[in-house]
């Protein structure tokens, strides 16, 4: 039985893993991080901590649905004690310094870092790419809604979006991308990428990728109805991590993409 650590497990993802991971036949929580009071029951012999060494110390794998600097102190740990954990982040907004940890992790332990866990998001990846490439006169713009309490903007799933759209036209992104307009900016530049944030009520996900000419467009649209797709995708890329090496990987490499 593989023993799941869960960081973030007082969030709305992380009380899912601890549903999901209940029922399911070949994992089950082995420890669980918490910054506050944990109200969900758990296995007999379940470890609940805020020391993230302990967490560690108590599972096989660990997934990670949590903040930014939660994962920079759940890294910095992997990285002072050998690694050998595999760890499966789910967690968005880092900062250079942040992705940079992930890239050093890597190096000692499995790591799978994905901005979306959905298998649809996944295969919208690839389509994106795909009609960049191929419309390549074609105006991208995307546009992300999410709920009300979301913190970080625009989305980790839109930016990878916009990361995939960019490289298929060989652009860099960070000179390409447009996240907001007002006033008097004069007309559309050939080459940039749009990518807009609305925040409202309880919208768990939804992701719209337009490509707009004159004459005609076309939009690539995918909406998440259930969080349960994020922590059901996740443990199973936590399944697939446990028995790969050291490395960076995709949710691509996950599902075989």
């Amino acid at each position: 039985m593989l023993k799941v650590g869960i960081l973030g497990s007082t969030g709305r993802v992380g009380s899912l893993l601890i549903d999901d991971l209940e029922n399911n036949e070949n994992m089950q929580v082995g420890s669980v991080h918490v910054f506050d009071e944990l109200k969900k029951a758990l296995p007999k012999g379940a470890v609940v901590t805020n020391d993230m060494k302990l967490m560690l110390q108590n599972c096989d794998v660990v997934i990670d649905f949590s903040a930014p600097k939660a994962t920079e102190d759940l890294l910095n740990t992997v990285i002072a004690t050998g690694g050998n954990k595999p760890l499966v982040i789910a967690t968005t907004g880092f900062n250079e310094h942040q992705k940079n940890l992930l890239i050093e992790a890597s190096k000692i332990t499995p790591i799978l870092y994905a901005t979306n866990m959905s298998l649809g998001v996944a295969v919208l990846n690839r389509l994106v790419a795909l009609a960049s490439k191929t419309l390549r006169d074609f105006d991208c713009e995307i546009v992300e809604q999410h709920h009300k309490h979301k913190v970080d903007s625009p989305s980790g799933t839109a930016l990878t979006l916009a990361e995939h759209a960019a490289s298929a036209r060989d652009l860099e992104l960070d000179n390409v991308r447009v996240s907001g307009r007002d006033g008097v900016i004069g007309a559309r530049t050939k080459d940039e990428i749009g990518v807009m944030s609305l925040r409202g009520g309880d919208i768990v996900g939804r992701h719209t990728v337009g490509f707009y000419n004159d004459g005609e467009f076309l939009e690539l649209n995918h909406t998440a109805t259930s969080r349960n797709t994020f922590s059901k995708g996740a443990i199973k890329a936590a399944m697939w991590l446990s028995t790969q090496e050291n490395g960076l990987y995709s949710i691509n490499d996950c599902l075989g993409l």
